[in-house]
């Protein structure tokens, strides 16, 4: 069974000009993380230091990307799916809520998200102060 992500970029108009295919992936947890990924990445970007979660949730249903997942099967048994929606309106909350942490420590604390935390672990991440 395969899984492949596809991407709606919600900034564009939604016709299937606007769609891409990510990947294909062997397993659903795969594509979970990925899809994860993009929309973490979308937040990313959008995020101010300081700005709400429903500012930042909303910029994202103007201008992030919306990945899903499409499972290549003839078995009546189906995955759960993914609602980039859903997961965003999550992490929204997650990441505006907790005032000390950096992004990249409360994006590595998402869920579904283990399989990212290696990766996570080895970047290298530069304090900026005035002093060293």
């Amino acid at each position: 069974m395969k899984y492949r992500v596809c991407v709606n970029d919600v900034f564009g108009p939604r016709d299937q000009s606007w769609k891409y295919t990510k990947g294909e992936y062997s397993t659903y947890g795969e594509a979970l993380s990925v899809c994860s990924e993009i929309v973490d990445s979308s937040l990313r970007h959008e995020r101010v230091p300081g700005m709400p979660a429903s500012t930042l949730y909303f910029r994202y249903m103007i201008v992030g990307k919306e990945p899903f997942i499409v499972e290549d099967s003839e078995s009546p048994d189906t995955s759960p799916g993914f609602s980039a929606l859903d997961y965003a309106k999550t992490r929204c909350e997650e990441l505006c809520s907790r005032p000390g942490e950096s992004d990249v420590q409360r994006l590595a604390s998402g869920p579904g998200l283990e399989g990212l935390r290696p990766l996570l672990r080895n970047t290298r991440l530069e304090r900026v102060s005035g002093s060293r």
